[in-house]
């Protein structure tokens, strides 16, 4: 059987973890497997030197994914089927298609777009909806939202995210790893990420005494004018308390995670949320909030749960964390390190695919 994976995005955040997870079982497998994007740019990430590509250089979601090269279709449709990691298809493909959808969130938290927006999204959504065999995603909860939103008429097939074999290989090859008094958040400053719950628990925290920083690993630069009470949280806040890292290498998340004394991540709504679990295997503990796809991905890990949108039980649950001296970092056993696994995820849409 030949597969054609897009890979366009594969240097992308949360979907390029889930592509590059799990391409190398895709070709380990059987089956004849061609990677479309920048050649050049792909075979960075393929050990493999030999792996048949399909260049392309059309960007996902652009307007030329509607006048999608004849030639580059073409090619396409001479396989047996094709697989996207996200809900983007070209125009042109007549082989069957399967797509991952790994959150809904427009539609179910609508302050974060415009209507423009919002039925700009849907339409996507729908379309790849109608396109597609069959739909995967990344947690039972996405596959509630998109049934939901969508319809039940297609299959929704659940294949988690899952940690790249590299933080494994960090935590292996990194031995006493001394803590320092930091508290990461990863990701952005859109609402649904609640940075502004975690800003206020964490002054509040410092007037308190806390000697711990907030290190943001993601970018400051992009905060809006309609950021305007992040901003004057963020001012209350001591200078030299808090900083901004923008973009990290893979290399320095880890040794942030890996160093930082706690991780929070106070999210009012995920797909899956893999930081926490980056955090666990690295030996550093992680504060979470109490939504339920968090409680069912993370309800059998050494978490903490918060209140969801409770800054006052999120302070007093971070102190309580930060001045546990006796609290030993969190060493996770063989079941919950193969609970989610890239061979799990790329085995199941391998096995929908054949």
């Amino acid at each position: 059987m030949t597969i054609v994976v897009d890979c366009r995005m594969i240097d992308s955040s949360g979907v390029g973890v889930y592509l590059r997870g799990c391409l190398p079982f895709f070709l380990q497998s059987k089956n004849n497997i061609l990677l479309l994007g920048n050649a050049r740019f792909i075979r960075s990430y393929i050990p493999n030197e030999n792996v048949n590509v399909i260049e392309c250089n059309v960007k996902p979601f652009s307007i030329n994914e509607f006048f999608f090269p004849s030639k580059v279709a073409k090619e396409i449709n001479k396989a047996d089927a094709f697989f996207s990691p996200f809900f983007n298809i070209p125009c042109g493909i007549t082989i069957p298609v399967y797509t991952t959808i790994h959150d809904i969130i427009f539609p179910d938290m609508p302050e974060l777009s415009t209507r423009v927006g919002i039925a700009v999204r849907m339409w996507f959504f729908r379309r790849a909806y109608k396109k597609s065999r069959k739909i995967f995603t990344v947690s039972k909860f996405s596959k509630s939202r998109i049934e939901h939103h969508l319809g039940t008429e297609k299959p929704v097939i659940v294949t988690y995210m899952a940690i790249l074999p590299m933080f494994l290989d960090y935590k292996a090859n990194s031995q006493n790893v001394q803590k320092n008094e930091t508290i990461v958040f990863i990701g952005n400053i859109k609402k649904h990420k609640k940075l502004d719950c975690l800003l206020d628990a964490f002054h509040r925290a410092k007037s308190e005494g806390l000697p711990h920083r907030l290190i943001i690993i993601g970018s400051g630069e992009n905060l809006r004018t309609s950021d305007k009470a992040i901003l004057r949280k963020i001012k209350k806040i001591e200078n030299g308390a808090l900083s901004f890292t923008g973009f990290v290498s893979d290399e320095k998340l880890m040794e942030y995670l890996s160093t930082a004394a706690l991780l929070v991540q106070p999210s009012l709504y995920e797909g899956f949320c893999l930081p926490p679990l980056e955090a666990l295997v690295l030996g550093t503990h992680a504060l979470i909030s109490d939504i339920p796809v968090l409680k069912e991905i993370y309800s059998d890990y050494p978490v903490t749960f918060f209140r969801n949108g409770d800054s006052n039980d999120l302070k007093e649950k971070l102190l309580g964390l930060l001045y546990n001296r006796t609290s030993s970092s969190p060493v996770l056993s063989d079941e919950l390190l193969s609970k989610y696994t890239f061979q799990k995820t790329s085995s199941t849409i391998l096995k929908e695919l054949e």
